[in-house]
């Protein structure tokens, strides 16, 4: 993704650099910085892609992680467990979708959406009559804006380490530590 040249100086500041630093980080000098900032000059490709670069690599590493919203208590369920049982654990941790697990595989996840459309059309009595695709599965240190996109075609996103689970993130996790951020 290239930054337009217009934009370095509002990315500077968003991640708090110094025109400054910016030029030590980029290996260019703090005036170049300024004179593109105030539109004095038109710089070479080159000098801008060192600059753009350098920012996008600082926002980056300063955006937060996957490991700091996600629920470390996870409520699983099985594929074998009724429709019925899964309502009262929903209801018990005031939850509205869980992962559907069996031997520690990840098998799909089962929503208030699946459940109310499966018990409308009489689908089954199990979890895996109406369980949905299995949900991405990120590692701890995935940008929060991956995670966001994620969860626009995903009810929820698992966070596991070396094939363990670790955690769990849906738009309600992200939303209440949005005033953290």
């Amino acid at each position: 993704m290239e930054l337009p040249v217009r934009e370095i100086k509002t990315m500077r500041k968003k991640i708090g650099m110094t025109q400054y630093e910016l030029a030590q980080q980029a290996g260019v000098s703090q005036s170049l910085i300024a004179k593109i900032e105030s539109g004095i000059i038109d710089p070479a490709y080159s000098k801008v892609e060192k600059i753009t670069k350098t920012l996008e690599r600082l926002h980056h590493h300063q955006e937060h992680k996957a490991k700091e919203v996600m629920q470390k208590k996870i409520i699983l369920v099985g594929p074998k467990e009724t429709i019925q049982a899964v309502i009262e654990k929903m209801k018990k941790h005031n939850i509205s979708q869980l992962p559907v697990v069996e031997h520690n595989v990840v098998l799909g996840s089962i929503s208030e959406t699946a459940l109310l459309e499966g018990l409308l059309n009489k689908k089954g009595s199990t979890v895996k009559d109406l369980m949905q695709e299995a949900p991405p599965i990120i590692a701890p240190d995935t940008g929060i804006s991956i995670v966001s996109h994620l969860l626009q075609f995903s009810p929820l996103v698992l966070v596991a380490e070396q094939g363990t689970l670790k955690g769990i993130i849906t738009k309600s996790d992200i939303l209440a530590k949005m005033k953290f951020f």
